[in-house]
Order: structure tokens, then C-alpha cells, then sequence
């Protein structure tokens, strides 16, 4: 997709759930803070084995659940695009696909027919029991606990 955006920077802010209301329930989060639609996936492991999952489609100015309950890890790993090509990624590769996915394993993902895409990380900190994290068209970096 080509877009008067692309190749600009994009940024992605980790806001902590202290900055929700105190009933907010213990979840990930991810809010769209841009001015387009973006389809989202998200990785992360479960002690045992690592686990990419896709796509949650997300209207400017929503957001969604994305794991329900307190957070089990303190790092989980975010991979977004827009409608006009702009990307929030980065370098820590999983395996994702077109098409709805729940994928076991990062590895040999070409391999094992998927994609190999760079998702960028998200440090929850050790205690976190939620986390929201909300992704703006920026041209700055920027991040917030």
C-alpha cells in the first residue's frame, strides 16, 4: 500500500494501567491513537513455548482487549499496520500470516509455510498485572509508563 505516510517514523506508547481507572480489569491492552485503521498482532510466551496471534482490527480511536486476566510474562511483542502502509514493528522476528492466526513456535517460519515478521517489544516490568499499550502517528518515538 502506498500512502503519502510511508516511510515515516512510527511510534508506539506503553502507558501503564495506573494511568486507567482503578476498575479497569487486569488485561493487555492495545488503543489506536492514529488516524487510520490498523490490524494488530501480538506474541508472547507461556512459559513453555511461544505463541503469535492475529489479526485484531482496530478503528481509529479504539481499543481492545487483546489478552484477558493478569499478564503472565513481563515481555510480550507487537506487530501493526495501517491502512496506507505505515508499520509499527521491530526486530525481534515471529511467525505471522495474511489470514487470521494463533501460531505455536517462532522459529523456521518460512520453513513452516508463515511469514517472518519483526514485532517490536514491549517491557511490562516484573510486576505489571495489566498494560495498555497505544500506537499514534508520531514522527517521534516516544514511550510513557
Amino acid at each position: 500500500m502506498a500512502g503519502p505516510r510511508k516511510g515515516k517514523i512510527w511510534s508506539a506508547l506503553a502507558a501503564a494501567a495506573a494511568f486507567w481507572p482503578v476498575a479497569a480489569s487486569a488485561d493487555f491492552r492495545m488503543c489506536n491513537n492514529g488516524s487510520t485503521r490498523v490490524s494488530v498482532a501480538l506474541a508472547y510466551t507461556d512459559g513453555s513455548k511461544w505463541i503469535s496471534e492475529g489479526w485484531w482490527n482496530l478503528k481509529s480511536g479504539a481499543c481492545e482487549v487483546l489478552l484477558r486476566g493478569p499478564l503472565a510474562a513481563q515481555f510480550y511483542y507487537v506487530y501493526a499496520m495501517d491502512e496506507r502502509g505505515g508499520e509499527w514493528k521491530g526486530r525481534s522476528f515471529m511467525c505471522t500470516r495474511d489470514r487470521e492466526f494463533r501460531i505455536e513456535g517462532r522459529e523456521n517460519c518460512l520453513v513452516r509455510g508463515y511469514e517472518r515478521t519483526g514485532f517490536f517489544e514491549v517491557d511490562t516490568g516484573k510486576d505489571a498485572k495489566n498494560w495498555t499499550v497505544q500506537l499514534t502517528d508520531s514522527t517521534q518515538p516516544q514511550a510513557f509508563r
